[in-house]
C-alpha cells in the first residue's frame, strides 16, 4: 500500500530498477536496434521502430525485423547505396497505416540526411540553443527539416508528430530516450551528446498517461503536448538529471501490469 509521497518515490524507483534491465529488451521495441552495433545502424533502426511503435508490441518488432531483412539488414548501407531496382522490395510493405509510399519518403530523407552528416542527432540538435530546458525546439525543428524536401507526401506528415500541432510525441520523445538516456543498465544506448538526458521529455501514451493520473502526478485531462511537460516536471522533481528513467516505471505498471 502506498501511504505517502516517500512511499510512491521509492515504489518508481523499484520499478524502474525492475524494468531498466537486460531481461526487458526482448519484448520491446527497442530490441530492433539492439540487433545492430553500428551507430547509424542503431539510429536508422530505432527511428523506424519507435515510429511503428502504436499498437501491440510483438506486431511492431514484427514488423521492424521484416523491414530490416528487407534492408539486408544493414539499414544505413542500405539507405546510402540502394539503388532504384532495390527500393522495388519495399513496395510492399505495410504497417497499420504507414505505407510504401510513406516508407520510401522517410528513405528519401534519411539519405539526404546522412549525405550530409554523420548522425541522426543533428536532426534534433541542430535547432536547440544553449540553455534549452527541454527537447521542444529540437522536436519542431526536426519535423520542419523532415519535410523540407521537394514533393513531400501529404499523407506522410501524420507519422512524424510535433509539439507545434500539440502531440505528445510520445513516438519521437521514446526514441531520443533510447539514443540519448546514459546508464550501465544495457536497456537504453546512450549514444548522442549533444543532448542531455536532462532536456528529454517523458514519452506519454494513453497507458502512461493513465498510470500518472492513479498516482495524481498528471491533472490535465486531455493527452497532449502540455501533458508530456508537466509529467516531465513532475518526475524532475525525483531526478532532475535523468527524469525519463521513471518512463521505465510508468509504462510497465501500465502496459504490462496494467495498474491502473
Amino acid at each position: 500500500m502506498i501511504k505517502d509521497n516517500n512511499s510512491l518515490i521509492d515504489f518508481l524507483n523499484a520499478k524502474v530498477e525492475e524494468y531498466n534491465r537486460p531481461s526487458f529488451i526482448k519484448d520491446d521495441p527497442i530490441c530492433i536496434p539492439h540487433l545492430f552495433t553500428k551507430k547509424q545502424d542503431i539510429e536508422i533502426a530505432g527511428f523506424f521502430a519507435s515510429i511503428f511503435a502504436w499498437g501491440g508490441r510483438i506486431t511492431i518488432i514484427n514488423k521492424s525485423k521484416e523491414l530490416m531483412g528487407l534492408m539486408d539488414m544493414a539499414p544505413y548501407d542500405y539507405v546510402l547505396n540502394h539503388k532504384e531496382k532495390d527500393l522495388k522490395k519495399l513496395l510492399h510493405f505495410k504497417h497499420r497505416t504507414f505505407n510504401a509510399t510513406d516508407l520510401l519518403y522517410f528513405i528519401e530523407f534519411l539519405k539526404f540526411h546522412y549525405t550530409n552528416h554523420n548522425s541522426l542527432e543533428t536532426a534534433f540538435a541542430k535547432w536547440m540553443k544553449p540553455g534549452d530546458e527541454n527537447i521542444e525546439q529540437g522536436l519542431i525543428g526536426f519535423y520542419n527539416y523532415f519535410f523540407s524536401l521537394e514533393d513531400v507526401p501529404q499523407r506522410t506528415k501524420k507519422h512524424i508528430a510535433t509539439p507545434q500541432k500539440k502531440s505528445t510525441c510520445k513516438r519521437l520523445n521514446m526514441f531520443l530516450r533510447w539514443m540519448v538516456r546514459k546508464d550501465e543498465k544495457g536497456v537504453d544506448f546512450g549514444i548522442w551528446d549533444n543532448i542531455k538526458p536532462a532536456q528529454l521529455i517523458c514519452p506519454v501514451d494513453l497507458h502512461v498517461a493513465r498510470v500518472a493520473k492513479h498516482f495524481n502526478l498528471l491533472h490535465r485531462k486531455q493527452t497532449d503536448w502540455q501533458t508530456a511537460l508537466e509529467l516531465t516536471e513532475y518526475l524532475r522533481t525525483l531526478d532532475v538529471n535523468d527524469p525519463v528513467k521513471y518512463d521505465f516505471a510508468l509504462f510497465g505498471l501500465g502496459a504490462v501490469e496494467k495498474y491502473y
